[in-house]
């Protein structure tokens, strides 16, 4: 009878059940690590690729460190798989993401091992330094701090931030550097380039490795031979790698590149460099998608992909059904259809073309599109140089990574009334993603902007209207935002047609209610209006939030009584706040009802299951109605 191995992973319940395996059975435990997550996320899907490539690299940091005391943190959190798996959720990572589950990202509430959240990119080395000086004045010198950074991260302007300041303390900081050469598309940037030279220069690398070793352990004059072999590293660096290394010129040490999937080897290096005092940096190469060869081959598909056959690694063809184009991809194809015949239009993305749909130009006019990295500040003032110099930039960015760029919103677009187009995608609930992701707030922190006009489509041929209105507008900044996921139309490549700035529209004439509705959110109104025909409800797609169309609401207000708005954006600040406020102006007596997203984050779960908690769903529409 063939004996059944006992698997390790069942035995691990926190990180102190991880120090009790043996160094020669990790091999074995990051094997069955692997098949755990490809397992689950095979039927549950979420990110994949990112947390494959530091399975390696999450057993070692939980061997060598006294996690939860020593702080680490996750950069950008999507590959904190293994390490939620290894802290004591196991077993609830089938719930990964589902509602009332654990989250798909670090979460200090969910766990004391989360030592801080992290859905955006590029925050782990400046809250990894905030700890390190909290320790110090706190006199805990003997805790450690890791900020691991990858998929990317590193090219965000904060990351520098974080590096520079790091660079003059003397805190307790090692910084991991997981460098897979990719963040969800293709990495790009001098950044990229120089991570490529320094990862292949590694004769370099090897023999600073050796003769720090050999005088280290060889010279009884340890001290001053290791301060004489760093005066002598840049004249090494120099021959050798053409260029002083970035991070030693910031005042980092500097270790590797190493293989990010030889564990024994990182065990070693770790344990080194905890007795290594002041800020340091260890370079790994990994893999992203390693363990699994299709996410290897393709690791974009593979970054979030859909259900696929965990034995064959192959995605699980979709059920043919004629659905509408997602409102992505109607933006994409518009884009490159005006940009054919407007030389000016240039695209920007700050390293979302294929969620974006940037793609589809990037590959038709490769010298008019910009991947600029995970970096929105620089994306939005970059726009508004170009809008400067005459061209018309579209930008595009997720509703949530546009929140990190408000101030050159305000400063370098809107207070020079630049003419940039904001596409702002995955706007509203985005399902989940979670907290972190949700595009809750564009809305409201756009609607305080001056010369700013904001816009939302109901459907796809109202997308491409949008577009080319914004196209053919130059006295300041255009915000179109739209949600992840499919429009409603069976057709809708019209020719576009330029709309009246400021301008709402009649979809339904009614007698007894109006509803008032911002964006796609109108066809759930407008379902949930079929339902209730008795009821003899109008409905008015706003259109634009700003300018708001007064003489609609003039309209409105000297009609009916009561009144409805429906937005997928925070009630704070939005369609709701607005159409209040022009009440109060005009001291009109109308009952409003307002629903949105209420003032709270929202957590994870499919965007109908959210969008009925917070009750603009047509369920929630149907009884908003009723109560009226």
């Amino acid at each position: 009878m063939k004996k059944i191995e006992k698997s390790i992973l069942a035995g691990i319940n926190n990180p102190d059940d991880l120090k009790k395996v043996d160094l020669a059975d990790l091999g074995k435990l990051a094997t069955e690590l692997r098949e755990h997550i490809i397992d689950v996320i095979s039927t549950n899907p979420g990110h994949l690729a990112s947390s494959l490539g530091v399975v390696e690299l999450s057993i070692a940091l939980h061997y060598v460190f006294n996690t939860p005391y020593d702080k680490l943190i996750w950069d950008v959190g999507h590959q904190a798989y293994p390490h939620k798996i290894l802290t004591g959720r196991r077993d609830e990572f089938k719930t990964n993401r589902k509602l009332n589950g654990i989250s798909g990202f670090p979460k200090m509430t969910e766990s004391e091992y989360d030592a801080f959240g992290s859905g955006h990119a590029s925050t782990s080395i400046s809250a990894a330094l905030g700890m390190a000086v909290a320790a110090q004045l706190k006199g805990e010198t003997d805790r450690q701090h890791i900020a691991v950074i990858g998929d990317g991260a590193m090219t965000g302007g904060m990351a520098m931030e974080g590096l520079n300041n790091a660079g003059v303390s003397n805190a307790n900081l090692l910084v991991i550097l997981n460098d897979n050469g990719i963040s969800i598309d293709e990495g790009g940037g001098a950044l990229h380039k120089y991570l490529i030279n320094i990862s292949t220069s590694k004769t370099y690398n090897k023999i600073k490795d050796r003769i720090w070793r050999f005088l280290g352990s060889r010279n009884k004059y340890v001290s001053k031979a290791q301060q004489f072999f760093r005066r002598l590293e840049t004249a090494i660096k120099i021959s050798l790698l053409s260029r002083s290394n970035l991070f030693e010129s910031l005042n980092f040490r500097y270790f590797g590149p190493e293989d990010g999937h030889n564990i024994l080897r990182l065990i070693r290096i770790l344990n080194d460099l905890k007795k290594i005092p002041g800020p340091k940096i260890l370079h790994i190469i990994t893999k992203k998608g390693k363990g699994l060869n299709t996410a290897e081959n393709d690791p974009i598909t593979f970054h979030a992909p859909s259900n696929f056959d965990k034995k064959t690694g192959k995605l699980i063809p979709k059920l043919k059904i004629d659905l509408p184009q997602k409102y992505q991809d109607v933006f994409g194809e518009t884009l490159v259809e005006l940009a054919e015949k407007n030389k000016k239009i240039v695209g920007i993305t700050p390293a979302m073309p294929t969620g974006s749909s940037m793609l589809k130009l990037i590959k038709t006019m490769p010298n008019r599109a910009f991947d600029v990295g995970i970096a929105e500040q620089h994306a939005v003032t970059f726009a508004a140089g170009l809008a400067a110099a005459g061209m018309k930039p579209f930008c595009v960015i997720y509703s949530t990574f546009m929140q990190r760029a408000y101030d050159q919103i305000i400063h370098d677009v809107a207070l020079q009334k630049l003419p940039v187009v904001f596409c702002i995608d995955r706007a509203g609930l985005v399902g989940e993603d979670g907290s972190t992701h949700h595009g809750a707030f564009d809305l409201a922190y756009l609607h305080t902007v001056p010369n700013m006009v904001i816009s939302a489509p109901m459907n796809e041929t109202e997308l491409r209207n949008l577009m080319v209105t914004a196209e053919n507008y130059d006295q300041g900044p255009f915000a179109i935002r739209y949600p992840r996921g499919r429009g409603v139309l069976d057709h809708w490549r019209n020719i576009p047609e330029i709309l009246p700035i400021g301008k709402g529209r009649m979809i339904k004439n009614g007698n007894n209610l109006a509803i008032l509705s911002l964006g796609h959110v109108g066809n759930f109104a407008s379902e949930a209006i079929k339902m209730q025909e008795e009821k003899d409800i109008a409905l008015f797609d706003m259109r634009f939030l700003k300018p708001i169309d007064e003489d609609l609401l003039h309209s409105v207000f000297s009609k009916y009584e009561k009144v409805i708005t429906i937005e997928d954006g925070s009630l704070k600040g939005g369609l709701g706040s607005a159409v209040a406020e022009f009440k109060a102006k005009y001291n009109y007596k109308a009952q409003i009802t307002a629903l949105g997203i209420p003032d709270q984050f929202i957590e994870h779960g499919k965007p109908e299951e959210l969008q009925s908690i917070c009750g603009f769903d047509v369920e929630g529409i149907l009884k908003a109605i009723r109560g009226l």
